[in-house]
């Protein structure tokens, strides 16, 4: 994820600095209840969210799945939740901060778990080594584009990241499809899903109370990670990420946003303008940069100008290829493969 921006003119924060301090909840919402849990990288923190049945409650979200996570969860069940039982767990995508505690949470809870299918079977690939999220599968085609393997610490390039966060997934699931009406915490909820960051992310609109659970895909300061990955090695998510915001469009201007990260905001419409903006100046500086061959490793410096640590570094691989292949998809740049199978890009 890229960022922060300098943003605070566009969005505004209804609660100030304030955030739910561990085992704390904030009510964002007429029955919406605003919760924390820690993250072990540089982006700290997600945001969860609990919506009131009245007789239970909906959880969007689970958290990374440690026992850290759960002890912060028995926290809430006793306290914030006041011993009601869970009736429903959301997930709105699978990467593990979203997903991690699901399986912990559904049998603790016994609660129905519901996603979309391009989200569950994502979820037990990675969780799995499957359909190419293996990591053999990513450093190849990593290398491919230009990464020095020596650059790539060997707890990165061998083992599974994933199951740190995602230890158990569970088998069972609700599917959630675009364009769905349900029914959490005793009022209608709108399916929204989107593309780009993953493979059918699902955000939440709620007309009645002017709520948009945005999930990843619409952050207030910082970026949403786009990146391309060894299984879908020719993809455009860049291009998926963009149009998709438009499913969006028809919510009202005043529509209060719950983000995975960062604070509730306001000012949606000004957000999705300014992502637009931002990914159009860093393709412009990557055409820029393209007038010689270039690798995406190499692009990482045109995109990126801030340290990396070793688990940034592999996002903005994905980033940068992202951005190449939207370069080359709108035509403007060319690809060449060299002996070694080095891709490398260059401006028409």
């Amino acid at each position: 994820m890229e960022g922060p921006l300098d943003l605070d003119h566009q969005v505004a924060f209804p609660f100030g600095e304030r955030v739910p301090q561990p085992g704390e909840a904030i009510e964002v919402a007429p029955g919406v209840r605003w919760i924390r849990m820690p993250l072990p990288f540089a982006l700290d923190h997600i945001n969860l969210w609990l919506l009131d049945e009245g007789d239970g409650w909906t959880i969007v979200d689970t958290g990374f799945g440690v026992e850290s996570t759960w002890s912060l969860w028995e926290q809430h069940f006793a306290g914030t939740m006041g011993g009601k039982p869970v009736r429903n767990i959301v997930v709105t995508h699978y990467h593990p901060d979203h997903l991690g505690s699901a399986h912990w949470l559904q049998q603790r809870t016994g609660a129905p778990i519901w996603m979309t299918t391009g989200e569950f079977l994502s979820g037990h690939a990675a969780h799995d080594d499957t359909a190419g999220f293996d990591r053999a599968t990513g450093v190849d085609f990593f290398v491919k584009n230009g990464l020095d393997l020596a650059r790539m610490p060997e707890r990165l390039r061998t083992g599974n990241g994933y199951r740190r966060g995602v230890p158990e997934i569970p088998k069972t699931y609700r599917r959630m499809m675009h364009g769905d009406k349900l029914r959490f915490g005793g009022r209608e909820w709108e399916i929204i899903t989107v593309f780009g960051h993953a493979p059918e992310q699902v955000t939440l609109y709620c007309a009645e109370l002017g709520v948009l659970i945005s999930s990843d895909q619409v952050l207030p300061r910082i970026t949403s990670n786009v990146g391309v990955w060894g299984n879908q090695p020719e993809s455009n998510p860049l291009a998926a990420f963009l149009s998709s915001l438009s499913r969006l469009g028809h919510l009202p201007d005043d529509t209060r946003v719950l983000p995975s990260h960062e604070r509730v905001f306001h000012g949606l419409h000004p957000r999705i303008a300014a992502l637009h903006v931002h990914h159009e100046e860093r393709l412009a500086r990557l055409l820029a940069g393209c007038e010689k061959p270039i690798t995406a490793f190499e692009a990482i410096p045109l995109l990126f100008k801030r340290q990396l640590d070793d688990h940034q570094l592999m996002f903005a691989m994905g980033e940068a290829i992202a951005h190449l292949h939207y370069l080359h998809a709108d035509g403007k740049v060319k690809r060449e493969t060299d002996a070694d199978g080095v891709r490398r890009y260059v401006s028409v």
